[in-house]
């Protein structure tokens, strides 16, 4: 379509929407304050490449909770913890359903999915399967050693990598490999298989076109801010979406059919929701082959991403900040010693645990967390928010908040060191994985993986890079997809210090 046609469309239909709003009377409708918005567009504009660094510049002059129309959406921000506490404590219900963008449909993802499917029965029983059955300490500990596999796999592979003169090009991209070993720890919790290996620039099948998935998933789309675009898909995400997201599906269903067919009992998560049950009445009496196919898919999108983004900004930090780095490297020596760090020395880690959280408090995977939506008109820290309207929450912005945290953007492990404060949902301050209902299931599994990962990596290897700016070190822009992640990778130099094997 031309572009001149397609503008002609925008404005019409536009047009017509701000003439129905006109009609409501604003007599009574107390909205949040927020940036004065152009007549089609909104506060579109206004958001930058870094919509979360942007938006939580308004909190001086706007307060913590700001208005903004995007394109035909009306949106609510977060920007402090008192906010984000009043959502979650008194007003989990009302926003506790999802906004949902179009690309994310496609096969009906929406309906399977736990992190977006409805607040009902559905919803509840498949959270209950995850939290009580799957993603609790008992069978997180069942699968102890396969995790110690995959991170012994990505250990040798980056020697392997370092021992091929990479250091000439300035270190080796250290996000590529954690993000193959989360592919492959999951692989393994799910299916009991390995995935990819790295000798192949583009992966299986599987791994490429997930990879697809996280960048059709991850694109802005105007068919989200104006709805009645969405049967042009003007950008064509939809469509490429349905495609990759067919071919993902028909290879998950290949891995289920074969296990079915093999009549092994297997300790996975696969096995879980092949033997789920529920009571026929306000749950369904099995998953069905499409759902179970979708929650598979739902976890590498959520696991693999979020896992080496978190991991390489912990690097960057460790790397930017020597005595950091000696610190959290003296603390293995002292507790792990000449042998592998486990997930046992987790708990006795304070500063590698601190590290993490520090981390996590600066760089949270998802700036925004997942968006929601009010189901209903609703009073709201007396602000009176229509119903429909999206809610942000800009964990990154209450991270930095200097209202909560001293000297809030400065990378400082030790203010955890004697804090109780945690990111499993009670300190609304630290909520890089959300709260409330739709907190994240996955936290129990994250905690392990991640701190296996960095306490691995760093206890194995000796860090360092040549040039700090060609490191990227230095260069803080990103890029908002699925997750928050460096426009120029880490590119760091490892220097084995122990036997890995």
């Amino acid at each position: 379509m031309e572009a001149p046609t397609l503008f002609l469309i925008i404005l019409v239909a536009t047009m017509i929407m701000i003439l129905k709003f006109k009609k409501k009377s604003n007599s009574d409708n107390k909205l949040p304050p927020g940036p004065p918005g152009r007549t089609i567009f909104g506060n579109l504009f206004d958001l930058g490449s870094m919509p979360h660094r942007t938006l939580a510049n308004l909190k001086q002059k706007y307060g913590p909770v700001v208005w903004l129309r995007l394109g035909a959406k009306n949106t609510i921000v977060l920007l402090n913890a008192k906010s984000a506490a009043e959502l979650f404590k008194n007003h989990d219900l009302v926003f506790v359903d999802r906004f949902l963008n179009e690309v994310m449909k496609s096969h009906d993802f929406h309906k399977g999915s736990i992190a977006l499917s409805p607040y009902g029965p559905f919803w509840r029983s498949m959270k209950r399967v995850m939290t009580v059955q799957m993603l609790v300490n008992k069978k997180i500990n069942e699968t102890t050693i396969v995790r110690r596999k995959c991170v012994d796999d990505m250990l040798m592979w980056i020697e392997k990598e370092a021992n091929q003169d990479k250091t000439s090009s300035g270190g080796i991209h250290v996000a590529r490999f954690v993000f193959l070993a989360s592919f492959n720890m999951l692989g393994n919790l799910l299916l009991s298989r390995d995935l990819v290996d790295p000798e192949s620039t583009e992966g299986s099948e599987f791994f490429s076109t997930m990879l697809k998935l996280m960048e059709w998933s991850g694109h802005p789309n105007v068919a989200d801010l104006f709805p009645w675009l969405k049967w042009l898909d003007p950008q064509g995400l939809k469509r490429r979406m349905n495609r990759d997201l067919s071919v993902a599906l028909n290879i998950v269903a290949e891995f289920v059919k074969e296990r079915k067919q093999s009549g092994l009992k297997k300790i996975d998560f696969l096995e879980v929701l092949l033997e789920f049950e529920g009571n026929g009445v306000d749950e369904p009496a099995k998953i069905s082959d499409h759902n179970l196919n979708l929650l598979i898919l739902e976890t590498f999108l959520a696991g693999s991403e979020t896992t080496s983004g978190t991991i390489e900004w912990a690097m960057v930090e460790l790397l930017s900040k020597p005595e950091t780095m000696i610190n959290v490297k003296t603390e293995l020596n002292d507790i792990v010693g000449p042998r592998k760090f486990e997930e046992n020395d987790i708990d006795k880690c304070k500063y590698l645990q601190s590290v993490l959280k520090e981390t996590l408090r600066l760089h949270p995977p998802i700036p925004f967390l997942v968006p929601r939506r009010a189901v209903k008109d609703t009073n709201f820290m007396s602000y009176n928010i229509p119903k429909d309207t999206q809610l942000f929450v800009n964990v990154w912005a209450i991270g930095r908040d200097p209202e909560h945290w001293e000297e809030p953007f400065s990378f400082k492990p030790e203010r955890f060191i004697d804090s109780k404060v945690d990111y499993k949902g009670q300190h609304f301050e630290l909520l890089p994985f959300g709260a409330g209902r739709r907190i994240c299931a996955g936290i129990p599994l994250a905690h392990r993986m991640l701190h296996l990962v960095l306490g691995s990596m760093l206890h194995e290897f000796d860090w360092e890079v040549q040039d700090l700016e060609a490191s990227g070190i230095t260069d803080n822009r990103e890029r908002l997809g699925v997750t928050v992640r460096k426009i120029v990778p880490l590119k760091a130099i490892p220097k084995k210090v122990r036997s890995i094997i």
